[in-house]
């Protein structure tokens, strides 16, 4: 499913125009992103929550050449799941 799809989705579940939930769902990414960038972590009723780690840098091996690199250390986002939504994947296999 992509973004057009997504949206024409909760168009009709919610009974909002198009434009307006696409307004809704930038509003809310943005304000996701926002929290993020400030170091919090955002959590989501009925979905799980975001929140900003710190990988420490590391040597990998270059696999066409095999010369050592270093990686610099860098900020990630990582989501973790609430066990319904787990649930639900996990019983759908």
């Amino acid at each position: 499913m992509n973004n057009k799809d997504f949206i024409s989705s909760l168009s009709k579940r919610t009974g909002y125009k198009t434009d307006d939930v696409q307004r809704m769902i930038r509003t809310s990414v943005s304000g996701i992103i926002e929290t993020l960038a400030a170091g919090d972590s955002v959590a989501i009723a009925r979905l799980g929550s975001f929140e900003v780690k710190k990988r420490m840098e590391r040597i990998i091996n270059n696999p066409g050449t095999g010369q050592r690199m270093l990686v610099p250390p860098k900020l990630v986002v990582n989501f973790k799941p609430v066990s319904s939504v787990k649930d639900t994947l996990n019983s759908q296999e």
